[in-house]
C-alpha cells in the first residue's frame, strides 16, 4: 500500500495532521494501536475535564445555600461520575472516526514499526502483518505517565492518570505526587467529592512552571478547600501495610510518613518512542525525544515527528499546531515556524489557572525593564455575582515598548479567557492599546483591561 502521508498515532497531533494532509490533497493513512483520538480524547484532556465538571457541579450543589437555594444534602455518585467521563470520551473518539471517513483517511489498527525506505510494518493483535509505504511518514506516538523509581506504578496501590479515571471505588485517602497540571487537577477532583487528599511537590511551590504569585494563590485556594499540601518534599518510597499505603517523605523538617488508600503518581510524562523502529531507521533521539527541525523533519529524509515525542511543551494544542505546520510544509506551502514563546497553558482545577509568555521572574532574568499590572477578581462585579472572587489577572509589560511579555490568570473560567492574551501577543498589541480596547461589562474579561490599566497607573476599580 502506497500513500503520500502515513501518520503513526491518532492523538490530537496525529488525527489533526492526517485531516490537514487530506485537505491538502495528499493520500493519507493513520496507524493506531489502541483507539482513535489517542490519550487526549480517551484518557487525558477530555475525560478528565468531564470528571472535573462533575466535581464542579457537586461543589455548586453543596454551596447552593450561598445562592439562595435550598436542596437536600447531596451525595457524590463516584461510579456515575466515572461512567459519564467514559461516555464523553467514547463520544469524542467516535467523532474522530467520523472525521476520518469524511476526509477519506484510511485507518489501520495495529502496532506500527518504522522500517527503512519510508515504510511502516503494522502488526495486528491477531499477529497478522502488513507493510505500508509513503513519501512522508509522521511520528505522532505521544507520551505516557512517567514512572518514578521510588514509587513504581502497580496499577492498584500506586496508580497513574489512567487508573485514576477508572477506579472502581472512591478512595477515602489519596496522596498525589507531583503538582503540575495532572496532579492538581486530580487533587481538586478527589478532594471536591470527599476524598482526603495530600499533594506532595518536590519543588518549593505547587504548579512550579507558573508565575510565583499564581502558585501562592492556588496553594491558598486549595488549602482552603481542605487539601493538605507538602512542598519541598521528596517521596522516598511507599510500603503497603494491609490495605493501607504508607508514603515515606523527606521534608525540610525531616522524614514524615503519610497514610492513604492509594497513591497517584503525577510526575509528568515520558515519550512513547520505544520499539517503533527509530534505531533501525537511524533517527536521532536525545534525552528521550526525537530531534527535529523547525518543520519537524528528522535527520532521515521522509521521516518527521510531532507532539509529545519531540522537544517542547507536551500539550494537545501544540501537537495539533505542529502537525498542521509539518504537512503544510510537505505540501509546498510556506508556513511560519511555531512561536513557542506564545503557547498558552491551562490547568483545570478550581480555581483554574491559565498563562502565556514570560513570568515576572523570567522577564527580569531576560533583562527587561518591566511594568506589572494586577487586577483581583475580588474587585470584579461579575466575579462577585458568580460567587467566585478568588484569583486575579496579572500582566507583565516591557516598560520601554509596551510589549505584553506575559499574562497570568487564576480564577473561575480563566482558561476561556487566555486566548485573548495569546492573540494580543501575536498581534504585538501594546499595553495602552489594551487599555483602550473596550471590554463588555459585567464580565470577567474586564480584568484584562483593568490589569493593563493598573500597570500604567490608570486602573479605575481599585
Amino acid at each position: 500500500m502506497k500513500y503520500d502521508v502515513i501518520v503513526l498515532g491518532s492523538g490530537p497531533g496525529g488525527y489533526v495532521t492526517a485531516i490537514r494532509a487530506s485537505q491538502l490533497g495528499l493520500k493519507t493513512a493513520v496507524v493506531e494501536r489502541e483507539a482513535l483520538g489517542g490519550i487526549c480524547l480517551n484518557w487525558g484532556c477530555i475525560p478528565t475535564k468531564a470528571l472535573l465538571k462533575s466535581a464542579n457541579v457537586f461543589d455548586y450543589i453543596e454551596h447552593a445555600e450561598d445562592y439562595g437555594i435550598t436542596v437536600a444534602a447531596p451525595e457524590a455518585n463516584f461510579v456515575g461520575m466515572i461512567k459519564r467521563s467514559r461516555g464523553v470520551a467514547d463520544g469524542m473518539s467516535k467523532g474522530v472516526q467520523f472525521l476520518m471517513k469524511k476526509n477519506k483517511i484510511e485507518v489501520i489498527m495495529g502496532n506500527g514499526k518504522l522500517l527503512p525506505g519510508k515504510q511502516i510494518e503494522v502488526k495486528t493483535e491477531a499477529g497478522e502483518k502488513q507493510t505500508l509505504s509513503a513519501n512522508h511518514i509522521i511520528i505522532a506516538t505521544g507520551a505516557r505517565s512517567r514512572q518514578l523509581p521510588s514509587i513504581p506504578q502497580d496499577g492498584k496501590n500506586i496508580i497513574g492518570y489512567r487508573e485514576a479515571m477508572t477506579l472502581k471505588t472512591q478512595p477515602k485517602r489519596m496522596v498525589v505526587v507531583g503538582s503540575g497540571a495532572i496532579g492538581v487537577e486530580f487533587a481538586y477532583f478527589y478532594n471536591a467529592i470527599g476524598t482526603e487528599v495530600t499533594l506532595v511537590e518536590y519543588q518549593d511551590r505547587i504548579v512550579p512552571s507558573e508565575d510565583r504569585d499564581v502558585s501562592k494563590q492556588l496553594e491558598k485556594s486549595l488549602k482552603k478547600a481542605g487539601i493538605n499540601i507538602m512542598t519541598s518534599s521528596e517521596v522516598l518510597g511507599v510500603k503497603s501495610k494491609g490495605k493501607e499505603q504508607i508514603v515515606k517523605t523527606k521534608t525540610k523538617k525531616g522524614e514524615q510518613n503519610v497514610a492513604c488508600d492509594v497513591v497517584l503518581s503525577a510526575a509528568g510524562v515520558v515519550a512513547n518512542i520505544e520499539k517503533i523502529g527509530l534505531e533501525e531507521v537511524g533517527i536521532v533521539v536525545d534525552h528521550g525525544k526525537v530531534i527535529v527541525d523547525d518543520y519537524y523533519a528528522t535527520n532521515i529524509p521522509g521521516y518527521y515527528a510531532i507532539g509529545d515525542c519531540v522537544p517542547g511543551p507536551a500539550l494537545a494544542h501544540v501537537a495539533s499546531a505542529e502537525g498542521i505546520t509539518c504537512v503544510e510544509k510537505i505540501a509546498g506551502h510556506s508556513p511560519m515556524p511555531i512561536d513557542y514563546g506564545n503557547i498558552p497553558g491551562c490547568t483545570y482545577c478550581f480555581p483554574e489557572v491559565a498563562s502565556v509568555g514570560m513570568t515576572e521572574a523570567q522577564a527580569k532574568e531576560a533583562g527587561h525593564e518591566i511594568k506589572v499590572g494586577k487586577f483581583p477578581f475580588s474587585a470584579s462585579g461579575k466575579a462577585s455575582a458568580s460567587g467566585h472572587k478568588d484569583g486575579f489577572v496579572k500582566l507583565v509589560f516591557d516598560a520601554k515598548y509596551g510589549e505584553l511579555l506575559g499574562g497570568h490568570m487564576i480564577g473561575a473560567n480563566v482558561t476561556e479567557m487566555v486566548a485573548e492574551l495569546v492573540a494580543l501577543r501575536k498581534l504585538e498589541t501594546t499595553g495602552h492599546e489594551i487599555i483602550k480596547t473596550i471590554h463588555p461589562h459585567p464580565t470577567l474579561s474586564e480584568a484584562v483591561m483593568e490589569a493593563a490599566a493598573a500597570a500604567y497607573d490608570e486602573v479605575i476599580h481599585l
